[in-house]
C-alpha cells in the first residue's frame, strides 16, 4: 500500500514536473512531401508575397487616393490590415516546415501566434459583417446611403470591430494561459485553438466553453447579419426593372459576396465539421484555404473587379 502511494505520489511529481517544464512546442507540419517540399515551399513563398505587397498597396491607394475616399473602401482597407496581420503572424513559421522534418518555437510563441492569429480572424469576420451592412445600404437605401454611413460612422464601427476583437482575445488569453501545458508535439501547420488545447493536462472544459460562446458575436451573429442583408439586397435587385441595372447593382456587392463565400466556408469547414470526420491532412489543407489562400484572394477579388481601384492604381504608376 505504501509502494503504491509512493508511485501515485511519483507519477503526480513527474506530471507537475512536465507541465511546468514545456517551454518549446512542437511543429509538425505536413509530413511526408519529399520531393514536393520545395516546389510547395516555392509556391506558399510567393503567394506570401504577393498577399503582403497586394494588401499593403490596397491600404496605401485607399490613403493616398481622393477618389478611394469612400466608406466601402476603408472597410477594403481595413480587411487588408487584418490579411497582412494573419499572413505575417502564419506564413513565416509555415514555411519552415516545408523545409524541415519538424520546427520548434517556444511555448510563448506558440502563444502569441494564435493570439495573433485569433484576433486577425475575430477582427476579419467583424469587418465582413459591417461591409455587408455597408452593401445592405447602398443598394437597398440608395437615397440615404451618404447621410447615414458617414466618415463619422465608418470610423466608429471599424473602431467597434477592433475594439471588440481586443477584448474578447484578452479575455481568452487570460484563460489559456493559465493553463499547464504538460505535451509539446503539435501535428498541425500553426498553433491553432484545438492542437494547442490538446498539448494541455488541465482541465479545458472552461476554456472551450467559453470560446464557444465567444462564437456568438464572433461568428454566429456576423452570419446572420450578412445572411440577411443579402436576402434583403437579392430582393432589392430582383425588384430593379432592367437587367442593366440589376447587373450594376450585384457588381456593388459581388466581391464582398465572394470573399464571404470563400472565407466563411473554409472556416465552418474546419471548425464546424466534427475533426473526427477529417483526415490529419484535411485539416491541414483546410487551414491553409484561410490562412493563405483567402488573404492572397481578397487584394486580387477586389482590385480585379473596381475600376475605382483600377483608376488609382494607374493613376499611381504614372507618378
Amino acid at each position: 500500500m505504501v509502494v503504491l502511494v509512493y508511485l501515485s505520489r511519483s507519477k503526480q511529481a513527474a506530471l507537475e514536473v512536465n507541465q511546468t517544464t514545456v517551454t518549446t512546442i512542437v511543429l509538425l507540419g505536413f509530413q511526408n512531401l519529399r520531393s514536393f517540399k520545395v516546389a510547395i515551399f516555392i509556391l506558399l513563398f510567393l503567394a506570401y508575397i504577393v498577399t503582403i505587397c497586394g494588401n499593403f498597396l490596397i491600404i496605401l491607394l485607399v490613403s493616398c487616393s481622393k477618389t478611394l475616399r469612400h466608406p466601402m473602401y476603408f472597410f477594403i482597407s481595413q480587411l487588408s490590415v487584418a490579411d497582412v496581420m494573419l499572413s505575417a503572424d502564419i506564413v513565416p513559421n509555415m514555411l519552415k516546415t516545408f523545409l524541415e522534418e519538424h520546427v520548434q518555437m517556444s511555448l510563448t510563441g506558440c502563444l502569441t501566434q494564435f493570439f495573433f492569429f485569433g484576433a486577425a480572424e475575430t477582427s476579419e469576420c467583424l469587418l465582413l459583417m459591417v461591409m455587408s451592412f455597408d452593401r445592405y445600404l447602398a443598394i437597398c437605401n440608395p437615397l440615404r446611403y451618404n447621410s447615414i454611413m458617414d466618415l463619422v460612422l465608418s470610423l466608429k464601427l471599424v473602431l467597434i470591430c477592433w475594439l471588440l476583437t481586443i477584448a474578447m482575445f484578452i479575455l481568452t488569453a487570460t484563460k489559456i494561459c493559465n493553463l499547464h501545458f504538460c505535451r509539446r508535439v503539435i501535428n498541425h501547420l500553426f498553433c491553432d485553438l484545438f492542437p494547442l488545447l490538446d498539448l494541455s493536462c488541465s482541465d479545458t472544459s472552461v476554456v472551450q466553453m467559453e470560446i464557444f460562446l465567444l462564437c456568438v458575436p464572433v461568428v454566429v451573429l456576423p452570419s446572420l447579419v450578412i445572411v440577411i442583408s443579402y436576402i434583403y439586397i437579392t430582393l432589392t435587385i430582383l425588384r430593379i426593372p432592367t437587367g442593366t441595372g440589376k447587373q450594376k447593382a450585384f457588381s456593388t456587392c459581388s466581391s464582398h459576396l465572394t470573399v464571404v463565400v470563400i472565407y466563411y466556408g473554409s472556416l465552418m469547414a474546419i471548425y464546424f465539421v466534427p475533426s473526427k470526420g477529417q483526415s490529419l491532412v484535411l485539416s491541414k489543407v483546410l487551414s491553409l484555404l484561410y490562412t493563405v489562400v483567402t488573404p492572397l484572394l481578397n487584394p486580387i477579388i477586389y482590385s480585379l473587379r473596381n475600376k475605382d481601384i483600377q483608376k488609382a492604381l494607374e493613376k499611381l504608376a504614372k507618378i
